[in-house]
C-alpha cells in the first residue's frame, strides 16, 4: 500500500513539476512579446540601415520630428542649449586653428 501511495505521490509531483514549467514558459514568452519584441525589432531596423526601404522610412521620421520640433516654443531646455553652445566654440575653435596652419 505504501507503494501505491508513493506512486501516487510522484505522479502528483510529476504533474505539478510539468504544469509549473509549462506555466513558467508561458510566462516568459508572453513578457518576451510584450516587452522584447517590438524593441528588438527596431534595434534590427537600425542594424539593416543599408536597405532603400530603411533609409527612406528613417529619413520620414526625422522629417516628422523636425516638424513636430518646429511647432514648439522651445525646442532646446537649457542644459542641451550649453551643451551645444559649448559644442559649436570648440568647433569654431578647431576651424581657427586649420585657418591659422
Amino acid at each position: 500500500m505504501s507503494q501505491n501511495t508513493s506512486k501516487s505521490n510522484l505522479k502528483i509531483f510529476l504533474i505539478k513539476l510539468l504544469a509549473i514549467t509549462l506555466s513558467i514558459i508561458v510566462v516568459i514568452n508572453i513578457t518576451y512579446n510584450l516587452i522584447f519584441a517590438e524593441k528588438f525589432e527596431n534595434i534590427n531596423k537600425l542594424l539593416t540601415i543599408n536597405n532603400k526601404e530603411n533609409i527612406e522610412e528613417v529619413k520620414n521620421k526625422i522629417r516628422i520630428e523636425i516638424k513636430n520640433g518646429l511647432t514648439k516654443d522651445k525646442i532646446l531646455n537649457e542644459e542641451d542649449k550649453i551643451l551645444i553652445y559649448q559644442l559649436y566654440l570648440k568647433i569654431k575653435n578647431e576651424f581657427r586653428e586649420i585657418e591659422k596652419n
